[in-house]
């Protein structure tokens, strides 16, 4: 790259995203010229004088989608964590050419032969299994992107897939927006009863913020679930439940209701799907899983219902027993279940989360997790500077023992407006050789905590830790990747029904009194947890644990019922309803009001990826429970050997091959449900 800067930041590759100047006037021309580079070298690779060589057709276009990859990143993620009117206008005007473009080259037929070309080579069989995996993937992809169609279907699939992207978007927009115009404004402290200080503090400096007195409630998750688990107030307690459980939807501010957005979606899906030759939408979705047909994961999810059941009706049986007998609610409904729980957690196990949360200050947490990193991956992480989309953001690097640079990760803790709710992890730069040189990975790790009140640190619940080594799970899989080629490295070409396993396997260490130690230290006097406390606190490890897996698998069943059996082509609200009452029927034990919509607001398969492959939760928490045993069957959790051997078999070799391969080479067998269960504390 030259010295001087491009003008355009979005357009300057030389190191880093200059989030700090990127504006929404950058976005138009940047994007345009990079397709235009796309579309320039799609021409010389097609070109029949171009011979059917990786560094002739697979090197040359890396090069251009690797760049426009890296710009629409950045584009996508400030549009996620910094929504402005003039930034989202810019992301929604530019999605459907990059979509297009996406949708072009899935169909382009001159390429698809190139990459036959390739497959038939007699080079093929000498190149590396990471080399052969992209060609074969690539000819999967043609396949499902539409390249063997007759022209006009081809035209249509593209049509399809350009307003899918679309609907999808317009859906994360209607529930953010459905989220920030919710405000609840208390003017006396007598109707907050039971919440803790300093939570109460967090809601006076919202109200202030806004220039009010009293109190600011809202329906993001640091304000709405406190309310909801500590609130005596029920009355208070049932009307943030539904206004939480009917965001964008029919029983909400119209301007926002998903309903015309997700039947249109589930339509335009169901068309692809059957322009591909597919019965349904589910079967698509597959051909890229581990799963190999919708059957199997029905079959799947209701075997763990069926193992689960005794103990989730056990589990909302004492719920409502505790409740008659201690707190006076002799018909529990759906608001009353966080708060019930929590009252009956601290009575059994004599703590409770905000007790616990004491113990884990932000800087503490961090140090821990990094020295948990450290010690079983060998490698060192620091903190590292570069722009900034945000004063909150943090820049961190990844290195060897011997100092040699893997990979840079942006942290982005805290809840606040215009950021979109939830946490995610997210590829800001891919791992790649090109030439003489590796491009290192670069990965936005986001969540939505609350932010420090006043002097002290920020304060996590022991979930919001879990949440932070689950998504560090997915960064290192990013970022530990030893594949140079970026079709399949880091997660790349990972089957998304085991994109959860390091994610889920990585949330185990957060319980281990060895790892807890470092973990924690007293937001006021520095000691880590107490033994007797952390003693409780793994005695209700599995505390309704029947009732949150039987919720897990209500919406896996949704979503691939869905995607299967629903036909949209004439559906309305009330079959979307009648959809998600017969799925609660066949698996819920808990209380639901008729005005839930969960449908509205379920981002994760309506513009997340996971349409039908929300079970991939529970599918890849088989393997990476099974993984995890390696760990204690060892008798030492850190153990840097097992971790070395984790690293290198199932981290580092993202999906250069099939997930299951990558897992037997870790485990040395088959995957088996015992340890899944084990740690749900439902083994036999």
């Amino acid at each position: 790259m030259p010295f001087d800067r491009n003008p355009n930041p979005l357009l300057d590759f030389s190191g880093l995203a200059r989030f700090d100047a990127i504006r929404p006037a950058h976005i138009t021309p940047a994007i345009e010229t990079l397709l235009a580079d796309c579309r320039a070298a799609v021409a010389r690779v097609t070109d029949p004088r171009t011979p059917a060589t990786w560094e002739a057709v697979v090197e040359p276009l890396d090069d251009a989608i690797d760049r426009l990859s890296r710009a629409w990143s950045s584009v996508a993620h400030l549009n996620a964590v910094v929504d402005t009117p003039e930034l989202r206008a810019a992301y929604n005007a530019n999605l459907p050419k990059v979509t297009a473009f996406y949708t072009e080259l899935a169909q382009n037929e001159a390429l698809y032969v190139k990459y036959k070309a390739l497959a038939a080579s007699p080079e093929f069989t000498a190149w590396s299994a990471a080399r052969r995996k992209v060609i074969e993937n690539e000819l999967r992809d043609f396949r499902l992107g539409g390249a063997e169609l007759p022209p006009a279907q081809k035209v249509r699939l593209k049509e399809v897939r350009e307003r899918a992207a679309q609907l999808s978007t317009r859906f994360a927009e209607n529930v953010l927006d459905a989220t920030q115009a919710f405000a609840l404004y208390i003017e006396e402290r007598t109707q907050l009863d039971g919440i803790p200080e300093d939570v109460l503090q967090q809601y006076r400096d919202a109200a202030a913020a806004d220039g009010r007195s009293g109190y600011k409630l809202t329906l993001q998750y640091p304000s709405y679930i406190p309310a909801m688990q500590y609130a005596a107030n029920r009355t208070l307690r049932a009307r943030l439940h539904r206004a939480y459980h009917t965001r964008a939807s029919d029983l909400g501010d119209p301007q926002w209701d998903n309903t015309a957005v997700i039947l249109e979606l589930l339509r335009l899906r169901r068309e692809a799907a059957h322009l591909l030759g597919f019965a349904n939408y589910a079967e698509l979705s597959l051909a890229t899983k581990m799963a190999d047909s919708p059957a199997t994961v029905l079959a799947f999810l209701r075997d763990l219902a069926q193992r689960a059941r005794p103990y989730a009706e056990r589990d909302i049986a004492e719920l409502r027993d505790f409740a008659a007998a201690e707190l006076g609610i002799r018909d529990l409904q759906a608001w009353d279940i966080a708060y019930a729980s929590e009252k009956l957690r601290e009575a059994r196990y004599a703590y409770s989360e905000q007790e616990l949360k004491s113990y884990f200050p932000e800087p503490q947490v961090l140090a821990g997790l990094f020295k948990v990193i450290e010690t079983l991956f060998s490698v060192t992480i620091q903190p590292d500077r570069g722009p900034v989309w945000h004063p909150d953001v943090r820049l961190y690097r990844i290195e060897t023992r011997g100092g040699q640079l893997l990979g840079q990760f942006y942290l982005d803790l805290y809840a606040r407006d215009h950021k979109q709710g939830g946490a995610w992890q997210d590829d800001a730069r891919a791992r790649r050789r090109i030439r003489e040189m590796v491009q290192t990975p670069v990965s936005f790790l986001t969540c939505n905590f609350s932010r420090p009140v006043g002097d002290k640190p920020a304060l996590l619940t022991h979930d919001e830790v879990l949440t932070l080594f689950h998504e560090f799970g997915h960064g290192l899989h990013h970022l530990l990747t030893q594949v140079d080629e970026l079709g399949v490295s880091g997660l790349h070409g990972v089957e998304w029904d085991a994109v959860e396993l390091p994610s889920q396997f990585f949330e185990n260490f957060a319980w281990e009194w060895e790892v807890l130690q470092f973990l924690t230290a007293h937001v006021e006097d520095g000691r880590p947890l107490p033994r007797a406390l952390y003693d409780r606190m793994i005695a209700a490890r599995n505390f309704q644990s029947g009732f949150q897996m039987m919720r897990q698998i209500e919406f896996g069943l949704f979503d691939m019922r869905l995607h299967t059996d629903f036909d949209p082509t004439q559906a309305t609200e009330a079959d979307l309803q009648r959809l998600a009452d017969e799925v609660r029927r066949e698996v819920s034990v808990a209380p639901t009001p008729d005005y839930v919509r969960s449908a509205h607001s379920f981002t994760h398969i309506f513009s997340g990826g996971y349409a039908a492959g929300y079970y991939s939760y529970k599918w890849a928490e088989v393997l990476s429970a099974d993984c995890y045993a390696a760990f204690e069957e060892s008798g030492q959790v850190l153990d840097a050997r097992i971790g070395a051997r984790f690293r290198d078999e199932i981290l580092a070799v993202g999906g250069s091959r099939p997930a299951i391969d990558s897992f037997i080479a870790f485990r040395g067998r088959a995957p088996r449900i015992d340890a899944l269960l084990r740690h749900h504390g439902m083994a036999a």
